[in-house]
């Protein structure tokens, strides 16, 4: 594979965002007088979005009333100002080694535009990424190719030749069927329910510096 770009998830995988995820949920909850949830348990949701985390509230969406809870939590997460959401150490160093290696990057999120929109700036990012791609910018969001291709599309690469990267099993899905070797994020937020060496991944990684060391980098 002659590697071309690195697209990455974003929520646990670029950025530990769970603080203000899991914050607004607490938030919420506390508003109607009902206790916050356990962080750690929380934190491992947090980048399953709001369905995940209202049910760790026994909040359903089979509720009549759940838009109206998801509407307040949605509410109470943009007034955070992701005012405690940081990149995960060592994102930057990875980031600066592809460019040395003169890799593109990007990102491919389920995060919806205007919150990916207010959070990215704030980020910090060493270099800019040559695509970002959110849930709500095409007609389907991961696990569904269509926002893989769309940032080989604006990155102007070709999907055969990139890594994608992301802490969830529909971020192994997408980069698989979209035809990227695929690299699980150890660092991010896995359910302890969940079983991610079963999931279909290419490489796994316990940190973000460490994906330059994989194979795919080492050239003969």
């Amino acid at each position: 594979m002659a590697l071309e770009a690195v697209f990455f998830d974003l929520d646990g995988t670029l950025a530990d965002t769970a603080p203000d995820l899991v914050g607004a949920l607490a938030t919420v909850l506390q508003q109607h007088g009902m206790p916050a949830p356990e962080y750690a348990l929380a934190r491992a949701l947090a980048g399953h979005g709001s369905v995940a985390l209202l049910g760790l509230a026994g909040i359903a969406p089979e509720q009549s009333d759940f838009s109206l809870w998801q509407q307040d939590y949605l509410s109470a997460y943009r007034q955070r100002a992701h005012q405690d959401s940081r990149l995960f150490d060592g994102v930057n160093a990875l980031l600066q080694g592809l460019a040395a290696k003169g890799l593109a990057w990007g990102i491919i999120t389920n995060k919806p535009q205007r919150f990916a929109e207010d959070l990215l700036p704030k980020l910090g990012f060493a270099c800019a990424p040559a695509a970002v791609v959110c849930g709500d910018t095409c007609a389907e969001a991961k696990p569904s190719v269509l926002p893989m291709h769309h940032a080989c599309r604006l990155a102007g690469v070709a999907a055969e030749n990139c890594l994608y990267v992301g802490d969830a099993e529909r971020d192994m899905q997408a980069g698989r069927a979209a035809g990227m070797q695929t690299v699980l994020a150890r660092w991010g937020y896995i359910p302890a329910h969940e079983q991610p060496e079963q999931w279909d991944w290419d490489f796994a990684a316990d940190a973000p510096v460490d994906i330059l060391s994989l194979p795919c980098f080492i050239v003969d």
